[in-house]
């Protein structure tokens, strides 16, 4: 269907009907290979891409830079604040000291520059033997006068701990929940690296174990929830012995916390928010957040980047009229976000009048002309009833217009789903939602969850309080 400029100024002065005929094929053609590129085009309706992936990147500064992110070369990435790692303390190294006894280059003698800071090379190695095993021994001794056979009593923090002690214990852990790893691989690792040979029955009563010792941190995080003032939740999806279950996140400012429950209703936002959650609720537009809402008059930020999937949806839709209002929606929404990217640019009295400006040109655009279409009416009738909960970011800053920072903390939990295939039991769901609580709560913090777990298990074996997943406060 191809040809040069000649061949087609020949067809143009030839015949009219023929160059009508030829342009409207070229337009057909070019619609079947535009619905082709987007079916192969990976976004979050064809792929597990998460819907915030599909929003527009922020405009570059220049030119140059617009060129520098079509085709980013693996590595390092221009602009990005280079990560090196700081050294050890000198308290946690051996240090082993290379002296010259004479000049390399003259062989003259030599004097050491004190003042001169030295070249190091650190290194780390696992210890030998990697593990220490210990024996607990209590002999027998004999009483006359009683005749019977005596043993001291092991001390109360020893039998509680059983065959693995505390860093083994809290390694074990680390590594099923953090590491994504199986109950056989635990076992070949255990085997394998520190010679200590365990049944995958011993590693579920240990994992056990450390959620009993994670209770009281559990609990005081879901207590401390409903008094945040910016909630963002989220739910994926869970197995348990091949019945399906939800994982839910919800994530606040300081923290988050998990919820595994057989049920993905509103039930599950009553159990851990509340009845009278006074904060903002950010989330997508699924039905039990619109339900919670409603109920219980609760502020709510619909994510942004759900409604631009959606408005895709609509873009990409086979009837003419329906293409054409959604993208006419998609432009009005892409301008906002190019408002919203400009933040910095702009004082905050300009930043909100620019957004209110945007907001109405959003929802104009959405209720304004609508197709008689089921989905493009679906979409207008959305926009009338919940368009203003699309913009709370508006006049609650401390909420974003997209729920990232929900989907981004529930994102290795679905990476542990796949591994692992869920769970088996009850007991193996409130791990899961212990566990997976310790670990995204310390990456937000910047804590070791190895370090918090282990805190836990020394804790509990000595019959202390379990340690606190809050943050500190600041007492100025």
């Amino acid at each position: 269907m191809c040809i040069d400029r000649a061949a087609a100024e020949r067809l143009y002065d030839s015949d009219r009907e023929k160059t009508i005929e030829f342009m409207l094929r070229l337009d057909a053609k070019v619609d079947e290979l535009t619905a082709i590129v987007a079916r192969l085009t990976k976004n979050s309706s064809n792929s597990s891409k998460p819907p915030s992936s599909d929003i527009t990147k922020p405009p570059s500064l220049n030119r140059a830079e617009r060129r520098r992110d079509k085709k980013r070369k693996i590595g390092g990435q221009w602009g990005h604040q280079k990560w090196e790692r700081s050294l050890w303390d000198e308290s946690e190294v051996n240090t082993q000291d290379y002296l010259l006894t004479a000049c390399p280059v003259c062989g003259g003698s030599l004097r050491q520059m004190p003042d001169e800071p030295p070249i190091v090379l650190q290194q780390a190695e696992l210890a030998t033997p990697a593990v220490e095993k210990i024996q607990h021994r209590a002999p027998a001794f004999w009483c006359p006068r009683c005749k019977r056979v005596h043993h001291a009593k092991f001390p109360k923090p020893v039998t509680r701990q059983g065959l693995l002690k505390t860093d083994l214990s809290a390694l074990v852990c680390f590594l099923k929940y953090a590491g994504c790893m199986s109950m056989s691989g635990i076992k070949r690792y255990l085997a394998d690296v520190a010679d200590v040979r365990v049944t995958k029955g011993y590693i579920a009563k240990l994992l056990q174990k450390g959620a009993r010792a994670l209770e009281s941190s559990y609990d005081q995080l879901l207590e401390a929830l409903p008094l945040q003032a910016v909630v963002n939740a989220d739910e994926t999806g869970h197995s348990e012995n091949g019945s399906r279950q939800w994982t839910w996140v919800f994530r606040s400012s300081m923290f988050a916390l998990f919820k595994l429950s057989p049920s993905r209703g509103s039930d599950v936002l009553i159990d851990v928010l509340g009845r009278e959650f006074n904060g903002a609720l950010g989330c997508d537009y699924f039905s039990a957040y619109r339900k919670y809402m409603t109920d219980f008059n609760v502020t709510v930020q619909f994510c942004l980047a759900h409604l631009i999937r959606d408005v895709k949806f609509l873009v990409d839709f086979p009837d003419a009229s329906v293409k054409r209002y959604g993208t006419k929606l998609l432009d009005s929404l892409r301008d906002l976000f190019h408002v919203i990217h400009q933040r910095d640019r702009m004082s905050p009295e300009k930043f909100t009048t620019a957004l209110q400006r945007r907001k109405q040109a959003v929802l104009h655009t959405g209720t304004g002309y609508v197709p008689d279409r089921t989905e493009a009416r679906n979409m207008a009738e959305r926009l009338r009833k919940h368009g203003h909960e699309y913009f709370t970011f508006i006049t609650t800053p401390t909420i974003d217009p997209t729920n990232n920072c929900a989907e981004q903390a529930i994102r290795f939990v679905v990476i542990h789903r796949k591994v692992t295939q869920g769970t088996r039991s009850i007991r193996g769901r409130i791990a899961c939602e212990r566990f997976f609580t310790v670990i995204a709560t310390c990456a937000m913090q910047g804590r070791s969850a190895y370090s918090f777990i282990r805190d836990a298990f020394h804790r509990y074996f000595n019959q202390l309080p379990a340690p606190s997943l809050l943050p500190p406060v600041n007492s100025s």
